[in-house]
Order: structure tokens, then C-alpha cells, then sequence
């Protein structure tokens, strides 16, 4: 650039002093020299000046094929985008599917735990009380069987002893003890009894209850996510 504008220097030079043509503003200039100094400015202009002409020349087409580029760009951006978005909601879907199928598992073995201590209590409970039914009622027949004997026995001794009142008088009593006393025992084994088989209903009352608030427990936690997944827009970075 500097020998162009040197050359251009001389040019000027060349024709501020060039002799003038009378009665007319041409001059007449010597033509080698002046030739000679453009081919130098020809030469000494840089290849970029033609490099951007070019840019200039196709610019039209530069801006478009950009403005194509940039479209293509912004269109694929944003079809990866909904990629990556429908990717990611497919799977919050199948976690939240899985999270729910793994909550119900949970509630139906939780249930079905349940309803066998349920079973388990009420069979224990049903051969607790048919024993102690059964106890109680071989205690009767065999105090009915001691009354009998008693009876009998009284009855032989009266026989023996007929005219004697008080042996009589004894013999029912004893008789009378002895049905009491296995009466009374009865209803002692049939108490304890009752008070087994209810220790045994609270114990499995409190088992069922623990059980019912593992489940709600269960049935909560599954309730949670999926109102918050309702309500909030997608974040499945957690």
C-alpha cells in the first residue's frame, strides 16, 4: 500500500507539472511515465482489495447461504430440543409407572400380610376358645361325674344307714362341694381362658395396627409424587 500511494504521489507531481495546452485546461503529460506509475499501482494493490470485491460481488448470496445456515441451525436446536424433551418425559413416565407399580406391590403384599395375621389370629383364636370350651366341659361332666359318684356313694350309705339323718345330711353336702368346687374351677380355667385368648387378640391387635400404617404409610409416598409431578413443570435432573 505504501507504493500506491507513493505512485499515486508522483502522478499527482507529473501533472502539476505537465506544460499546459494554450487556450484550453488540458496539459500535455509524458504517457511511459504516467503508464509506468500505474502498472507500478496495479501491481502494488493487494489481493485482498479483489478478495473483498469478490465478497462484495457475491455478498447477496454470502448473507443467504448464512441466514440458510443459521435457520437450519436453529431448526435442528430445536428438534433436539423436543427430542430431548419427549425423552425425558417418556422417562419420568416409566419411572413414575415403575414407582407405582412398585408402590401397589407393596400395598397388595402389605394387605395380603395382613389378611393372613388376620386369618392366623382368628384360627388361633377360634382353637384357643374350642379348647377352653372343650376344658371346661370335661371340668363339668367330670364334676357331674363326682356329683354322680358322690350321689351314688350317698345314696349306698343311706341305704346303710337309713336311719341315720346326718350321714344323709353329709353325703349332700359333700356332694354339693364337690359339684361347686368343679364348677368353680371351670369357671376359673374358662376366665383364664378369656384372658389369654385377649392378650393374644392385642398382640395382633397391635400387629394389625403397625401393619395399617405401614400401608397408609405406602399409599401417602405413592399419593406425593404423583401430585407434584401434576403440578410442577418437568425436572428430572433429581
Amino acid at each position: 500500500m505504501y507504493r500506491v500511494f507513493e505512485a499515486l504521489d508522483e502522478l499527482v507531481t507529473i501533472v502539476e507539472e505537465a506544460r499546459g495546452v494554450p487556450m484550453t485546461s488540458g496539459c500535455v503529460v509524458p504517457r511511459g511515465d504516467v503508464l509506468e506509475l500505474l502498472d507500478d499501482v496495479r501491481d502494488a494493490i493487494p489481493a485482498e482489495l479483489d478478495d473483498a470485491q469478490d465478497v462484495l460481488d457475491h455478498k447477496d448470496e454470502l448473507v443467504g447461504k448464512a441466514k440458510h445456515d443459521a435457520e437450519a441451525g436453529v431448526s435442528k436446536a430445536r428438534a433436539d430440543a423436543d427430542r430431548m424433551l419427549a425423552e425425558a418425559q417418556a422417562e419420568a413416565e416409566a419411572m413414575l409407572s415403575d414407582a407405582r407399580a412398585r408402590a401397589e406391590r407393596m400395598i397388595a403384599e402389605a394387605e395380603d400380610q395382613a389378611e393372613r395375621t388376620v386369618a392366623a389370629g382368628r384360627q388361633e383364636y377360634d382353637d384357643l376358645v374350642g379348647r377352653s370350651h372343650a376344658e371346661a366341659e370335661r371340668m363339668i361332666q367330670a364334676g357331674r361325674a363326682n356329683y354322680e359318684r358322690a350321689t351314688e356313694d350317698g345314696r349306698a350309705e343311706q341305704a346303710r344307714l337309713v336311719n341315720e339323718q346326718e350321714v344323709v345330711r353329709a353325703a349332700h353336702a359333700e356332694a354339693a362341694r364337690v359339684l361347686d368346687a368343679a364348677q368353680s374351677e371351670a369357671i376359673r380355667l374358662r376366665s383364664e381362658c378369656d384372658a389369654y385368648v385377649d392378650g393374644k387378640l392385642a398382640d395382633f391387635e397391635d400387629l394389625l395396627a403397625h401393619t395399617l400404617r405401614s400401608v397408609g404409610k405406602g399409599r401417602s409416598h405413592l399419593r406425593g409424587p404423583a401430585v407434584a409431578g401434576a403440578s410442577a413443570p418437568f425436572d428430572y435432573g433429581a
